[in-house]
């Protein structure tokens, strides 16, 4: 009898309170929820986390010590699965030799077509290249006017020195009687004798004959002997005249023009050989195109396609101080500041008529380039001071960047060297220009393209080549394309259907966006066309503009479709109605959560009134747009010409004192605007930052702003001993309080006793990890708890320290909402739990590990970290996407606390998808109209309302939708002055946001 569903019985793991399930398989099942109430414990922790622990263990034991084995989750019994894959967000690799050819596997299949079916193309000549067979040779020669006179020469040594004595009595014993050296004919035995210190040319005579009929056999025999002798390589040399065909070439001095080769030589090879410059390449493989192998990377960067050079903007980051001043920071910055640079910067200063009190922006080019690059070898008078005792040496001067590269080469300290990397980017490697491939890969060209080429493309452009590829073959080479090209369009089209056609194919995986990163690999599962799979995925919209959905949904349709069960942690209104299969969790997030409030169809789960999912689906809740639009403080912010990625010359301005919303199909040039330009040359002028801002002529209206603050989705710190509490500094304090409890007093602890990094307080048994790793090979690793602390992580002697009953740590065990509450009487702490509450992380621990947080909560504890410091109303936060994660309930919980912030006259612009964000923001920057080189263009800019309008804007027609939808009621009215009455700089966010409502 065929299996039907997956039954999930007494789910436990987590805060799962013992959830029996009833999951229908080869169906599309939506799983979502409040942040934080069970989803992902459900969905990856349990089912998934099941599905392969079986699946691996049904594996030989010597193949499960190389596969990661997980931990049996905490459930009673789960009946109906299949062997499961999981796609998250946090797979993507870090390596820069990743990229999203190579993750697709794509690169694998150009590298076989380029190997089977590209010619090689000389560098020297720009003519193809081939290898020749022995009668191949023959015919050629025999194509010669009959009598021709000719020689048979054996290139045994090309441009190398020495005496070659001993060679050349082997040739001699060998039977040979006439060389060629350095263009000279001798009698063997009359050679000279050579300069060891001089490169020499010698070509041994194989055979002398005219052309006639009935020479192939001698020939081939003597072609033979010629090509042994030389290791692939002959010359044919015509006795009298040029070679029939180059009569009307320069043949001046008997060289063909151009290319240094005689006018009467024909040259063969039997490799891959150019006949002019020597040219070689020795096979072509499909490794000589991976440029993460020696045979095919490029010698000077590794096949990184880039080095890491000293940049000039780092090194002197403010050009508006002067050198006295410290312009030049990795000089001014030693400490303590070294008197024998500002010496040498004083006599350069004297031998170049410049002064050390003039700012940088105002020396000459080229005093500014001595200055950095040096003096180009020419000494100049450089005097120091050694006590009491002045003098001069004249000594040509490095530069400040060849003093820097020196002493990273000569350096043994790790610090050091990243001390010194802090000046250093990434520029493109001047021997490939980011081709990564040595020289004879990138001679290997198919229609005159090296596999470098479509690399730099796009998806979708690339996908147009490839299909208008075979066209353009021979057909010998069609046949043999045939089925590689099927496998890289099919790739193609996959990338392209789950909403990645603007991505480059070179472009590394370390920069790609969780949810991008999460459709490549998708799009690699659907090319693999597996069926019978359970697949898990969390949120696979992220990152994705609403046009680009109904595609990622039909993908997922898809996979569905080839029978699989597809399991979606998910958020995404469209995603949710257009399962087969619903499952909400909740009622609330944390302790509060963990149990199944609705499950069934889309109908079904809409019927179920305490459900907060189906009330936002239902409308009868909904994120309200406000009665009227910010104008803001008068001020705006303006970025002049931004040229960043594919940005096309951009100019556009945000209004000082709004809620500012970038927008924009995915890869329409959002974050080269926000982040890479906005935020950098924001970050370089408010905070000092040593940051380089992408192409752009001028920022203007940065004086109306104090600083910049920029909160992203990269971890709050990548080790177990990191968490919520350490990162928002609520730790210290925590500790600073029971160091200063009577108990601690009377026993002389100190803050540092509290800390489960350091000795002294902590468990020395698991040295403060609370859990002991025991390697078990082809067993997954079993984590037990410490027998001395039993999890605790501290020693019994700081246990005994307790507050209200609960030592320190029963506290990192607590909720953040539970803390806040604990710690009512503490505002330092208190403050802290309340802000993280407010953004909607109450149901996390204090003391939970940062590597188990999400990049939405992750973004929200430094969120609530900026918020909980003293607001100065002047202060610009930059967000990427705050809502990944986020139900419609959080949603609305993130957006009054970024109202809050621009309510206390601060400016906020986020980049986002989520049109109910976008709906309620006072001020819209449309970015596209599509992907890639298809974007990089402002469409809009204004109001909602006014973007709504927009016909070219994909974001105006979704939003106009949107707003519709809304009540007359909730429509804005005119746009609003900004408030004159703003919240003091010292109020708390929950202050100023009760003055504001009052």
């Amino acid at each position: 009898m065929a299996l039907t569903k997956i039954s999930v019985r007494g789910a436990r793991e987590h805060n799962l309170k013992g959830i029996d399930i009833d999951l229908p398989r080869d169906s599309l099942i939506v799983i979502t929820g409040l942040s934080g109430s069970g989803k992902s414990s459900l969905a990856f922790d349990t089912i998934y986390a099941e599905g392969q622990r079986r699946y691996v263990e049904s594996l030989s034991a010597y193949a499960r010590q190389f596969l990661e084995m997980m931990q049996k989750p905490d459930v009673e019994h789960i009946d109906g699965l299949s062997p499961a894959i999981s796609i998250e967000q946090k797979t993507t690799s870090r390596n820069p030799r990743s990229t999203v050819a190579t993750v697709t596997e794509i690169y694998d299949y150009m590298r076989l077509l380029w190997a089977r079916v590209g010619i090689p193309y000389s560098p020297a000549t720009g003519k193809p290249i081939e290898a020749q067979i022995v009668s191949t040779m023959v015919d050629r020669v025999m194509t010669l006017p009959e009598g021709t006179r000719l020689y048979l020469l054996a290139p045994v040594v090309r441009g190398r020195k020495g005496e070659y004595r001993r060679e050349l009595a082997e040739w001699q014993k060998a039977g040979f009687t006439r060389v060629r050296i350095d263009g000279e004919l001798y009698p063997i035995e009359e050679a000279p004798a050579l300069d060891k210190k001089l490169k020499h040319d010698i070509e041994v005579v194989v055979d002398r004959l005219a052309v006639k009929e009935g020479l192939q056999t001698r020939l081939a025999d003597s072609f033979e002997t010629a090509l042994k002798l030389s290791e692939g390589l002959a010359y044919v040399d015509l006795a009298d005249g040029v070679v029939p065909g180059r009569e009307d070439e320069d043949a001046s001095g008997g060289q063909m023009k151009g290319t240094g080769l005689p006018a009467n030589r024909i040259v063969f090879s039997e490799k891959f050989a150019c006949p002019v410059s020597g040219f070689t390449i020795e096979e072509i493989e499909p490794r000589l195109f991976s440029f993460n192998a020696p045979q095919g990377a490029c010698p000077t960067c590794d096949g990184l396609g880039e080095k890491q050079l000293f940049d000039p903007q780092l090194v002197v980051p403010n050009e508006a101080l002067t050198l006295k001043q410290g312009a030049v920071v990795p000089w001014a910055k030693s400490n303590p500041p070294s008197p024998y640079y500002m010496q040498v910067l004083g006599s350069l200063a004297k031998a170049y008529d410049f002064d050390l009190t003039t700012p940088w922006n105002q020396l000459q080019p080229d005093q500014q380039t001595i200055i950095l690059h040096g003096t180009g070898g020419m000494p100049v008078p450089l005097t120091f001071k050694d006590g009491r005792k002045t003098y001069t040496v004249n000594k040509a001067f490095e530069g400040v960047i060849g003093n820097l590269n020196r002493r990273l080469l000569q350096t043994d300290s790790a610090w050091m060297r990243e001390e010194l990397s802090k000046y250093q980017t990434s520029q493109p490697c001047e021997t490939c220009n980011g081709a990564r491939l040595n020289p004879k890969a990138l001679a290997v060209k198919i229609v005159g393209a090296d596999i470098a080429a479509p690399t730099r493309m796009s998806v979708a452009d690339a996908k147009q080549w490839f299909l208008g590829l075979d066209s353009q073959l021979t057909p010998q080479q069609s046949q043999i394309a045939a089925a590689i090209l099927k496998e890289i369009n099919e790739r193609l089209g996959f990338l392209d259907n789950v909403g990645l056609d603007y991505l480059n194919l070179n472009r590394t995986s370390g920069t790609l966006s969780g949810g991008e990163s999460q459709r490549i690999r998708l799009a690699s599962q659907i090319g693999s066309g597996l069926s019978g799979v359970l697949y898990v995925l969390d949120e696979p919209s992220i990152g994705l503009h609403q046009k680009d959905n109904d595609r990622l949904l039909e993908t997922l349709k898809r996979l569905r479709d080839l029978g699989n069960t597809v399991i979606v942690v998910e958020h995404d209104e469209d995603a949710i109605r257009q399962a087969d299969y619903v499952v909400d969790l909740g009622p609330g997030a944390g302790i509060h959560g963990g149990e199944v409030v609705a499950e069934g169809t889309l109908k079904q789960v809409l019927k179920v009134k305490q459900s907060l999912t189906a009330q936002y689906l239902n409308g009868t809740r909904r994120i309200e747009v406000p009665a009227a639009r910010r104008k803001g403080n008068g001020h705006q912010l303006t970025v002049h010409g931004a040229r960043a990625n594919n940005l096309r010359d951009v100019t556009a301005s945000i209004p000082l004192g709004t809620f500012t919303c970038i927008t924009g199909v995915s890869g329409s040039g959002k974050s080269s605007f926000t982040v890479d330009t906005l935020h950098a040359g924001a970050a370089r002028a408010l905070n000092g930052a040593r940051v380089i801002a992408g192409p752009h002529d001028k920022i203007t209206g940065l004086e109306f702003c104090d600083k910049v603050i920029e909160i992203d989705q990269s971890p709050i710190g990548r080790t177990p001993r990191s968490n919520p509490a350490t990162y928002t500094g609520a730790f210290t304090q925590i500790r600073d309080w029971f160091a200063g409890l009577p108990e601690s007093q009377a026993r002389g602890y100190k803050p540092g006793r509290f800390s489960f990094n350091v000795k002294g307080g902590r468990c020395e048994a698991c040295q403060g990890d609370g859990l002991i790793k025991i390697e078990m090979h082809f067993l997954p690793d079993v984590y037990v708890t410490c027998e001395q602390c039993h999890g605790k992580r501290y020693n019994r002697e700081t246990l005994e320290v307790k507050f209200k009953g609960l030592s320190i740590a029963d506290v990192l065990d607590m909720t953040i909402e539970e803390a806040e509450g604990f710690f009512k009487a503490v505002p330092s702490i208190r403050d802290k739990m309340h802000m993280l509450n407010e953004v909607g992380l109450g149901y996390i621990k204090v003391g939970q590990q940062a590597t188990t947080l999400s990049g939405g909560e992750a973004q929200r504890v430094k969120l609530a970290k900026e918020l909980s410091k003293r607001s100065t109303g002047q202060t610009l936060y930059i967000l990427d996407e705050p809502t990944t994660g986020l139900h419609f309930e959080d949603v609305r919980k993130l957006l009054e606390v970024l109202q809050r912030l621009v309510d206390q006259g601060n400016s906020v612009v986020v980049i986002e998808h989520n049109l109910d964000v976008i709906k309620v923001a006072d001020w819209i920057i449309d970015l596209g109209p599509g992907g890639g080189v298809r974007g990089g263009e402002v469409v809009a800019a204004g109001t909602p309302e006014h973007v709504a309008q927009e016909p070219r804007s994909f974001t105006g027609g979704y939003l106009k939708d949107m707003l519709a939808k809304q009540p007359a009621s909730a429509q804005p009215a005119a746009s609003k002055p900004a408030a004159k009455k703003r919240a003091p700089a010292g109020k708390s966010a929950a202050k100023a946001s009760a003055a504001t409502s009052a």
